[in-house]
C-alpha cells in the first residue's frame, strides 16, 4: 500500500512562507532607505535637466535638451573640464603611489609601527571642512605658515598667494586633496599586502628571485584586487570632492580652481541660479563616472589563464 502524505493546512503554509521571506524582511528597510536617498534623488536630477527652471525655482514646462545645449556653450566650459581630469589624474595617481610606498612601509617590523598606524588615522578622521580650513590659513599671502616658513628658509623672497594666484591654485588644492586622501587609500593597500603568504615571499627568495621581481610576479598580482579598492574608491571620493575645493577657495573670482562639482554649485547656487543646467551638469558627471569605472574594471580584472579556462577538471 502506498502511504499517502497529508496536505500541509493553511498554518504550515503561512509558517513556511514566513520563514522563506526572512531575507526579504531584513533587506527591505535598507532598501527603502537607498531608494529614497539615492534612487529618487537620481531620478529627480535626470528629470530636472529636461525641464526649464527659473531662477527662483519655478518650473516653466518640458525644456529638451537646451539646458545640455546652453551647458555645452559656457566659456568656462573647457577650462573646467581640464582643471576636473587634471584633478583627478594627479591626485588619484599621486595618492595612490604615496599609499602604496607607505603601506609597504608599514607592513615592516619596526618600533613604534603601531603608533605611527594611529596617527595615520588622524588626517583621515578629522572633519574635511577643518582640514581644509587650516590649509586656508596655512597657505595665507600674508601671514601664512607655509609663507613664512619658506621665507625663512630663503627659498622664496616675497609672499605668494598660493590659492589665490591662479598659477599656483588648483595645485596647492592637490596637495591638501592628496594629504587627506592617503590615510585610507594605504590602510586599503596595507590590508592587501597582509593577505600575502609569507610562505610564498620566502620560496621566491629561496629560487632566486630578487626584490623587485618578487614584487612584481608576486605581491603585485595578490594585492591587484585591493589596488582596484583604492582606485575606485580613490576616483569616487576624489572626482565629488567638495568641501576642500570649496573651503580653500571660497568665492575667489573666477573658474582657474574650479572642477565639475564646484562649478555645478556655483551654476546651481550662486551667480546663474540655473537648476536646470547645473542637473544637466551632473548626469553628465555621473556617465563619466560610471565610464571610468568601467575602464578601470575591465583594465584591472584578473586575467584568466585561456589554457587552463579550456582544461575541465582534473579527473
Amino acid at each position: 500500500m502506498r502511504s499517502r502524505t497529508a496536505a500541509p493546512g493553511p498554518a504550515r503554509r503561512l509558517a513556511d512562507l514566513w520563514h522563506r521571506t526572512v531575507p526579504w524582511r531584513w533587506l527591505a528597510p535598507s532598501t527603502v532607505l537607498i531608494a529614497c536617498v539615492v534612487v529618487f534623488p537620481a531620478l529627480y536630477m535626470v528629470w530636472m535637466s529636461f525641464i526649464d527652471i527659473s531662477r527662483i525655482g519655478l518650473v516653466r514646462g518640458f525644456a529638451g535638451l537646451d539646458n545640455y545645449a546652453r551647458l555645452l556653450r559656457e566659456d568656462a566650459l573647457g577650462l573646467v573640464i581640464g582643471n576636473t581630469l587634471l584633478w583627478l589624474v594627479v591626485v588619484v595617481g599621486l595618492t595612490v603611489a604615496l599609499s602604496l610606498a607607505l603601506a609597504q612601509f608599514l607592513s615592516k617590523e619596526f618600533f613604534g609601527r603601531r603608533l605611527v598606524r594611529l596617527a595615520l588615522l588622524v588626517p583621515w578622521a578629522t572633519s574635511l571642512v577643518m582640514t581644509a580650513t587650516v590649509w586656508r590659513f596655512i597657505y595665507e599671502g600674508g601671514n601664512g605658515l607655509l609663507n613664512r616658513l619658506l621665507m625663512d628658509l630663503s627659498i622664496i623672497s616675497a609672499p605668494v598667494d598660493w590659492y589665490k594666484d591662479p598659477a599656483t591654485a588648483l595645485y596647492s588644492v592637490m596637495a591638501v586633496g592628496i594629504i587627506t586622501s592617503m590615510p585610507f587609500t594605504t590602510y586599503v593597500l596595507l590590508s592587501g599586502l597582509q593577505t600575502v603568504p609569507h610562505d610564498v615571499l620566502e620560496a621566491a627568495k629561496i629560487d632566486g628571485a630578487g626584490a623587485w621581481a618578487t614584487w612584481r610576479r608576486v605581491t603585485l598580482p595578490i594585492l591587484r584586487p585591493s589596488l582596484m579598492i583604492a582606485l575606485v574608491l580613490n576616483m569616487l571620493h576624489v572626482f565629488n570632492a567638495f568641501a576642500v575645493i570649496w573651503v580653500i577657495m571660497g568665492k575667489t573670482a573666477g573658474n582657474h580652481a574650479d572642477t565639475t562639482v564646484t562649478w555645478l554649485y556655483k551654476i546651481a547656487f550662486t551667480a546663474q541660479l540655473d537648476s536646470g543646467e547645473a542637473a544637466a551638469l551632473g548626469v553628465l558627471n555621473v556617465l563619466f563616472l560610471l565610464l571610468l569605472i568601467l575602464v578601470f574594471v575591465l583594465v584591472l580584472r584578473p586575467h584568466r589563464n585561456p589554457a587552463t579556462a579550456e582544461e575541465g577538471p582534473a579527473t
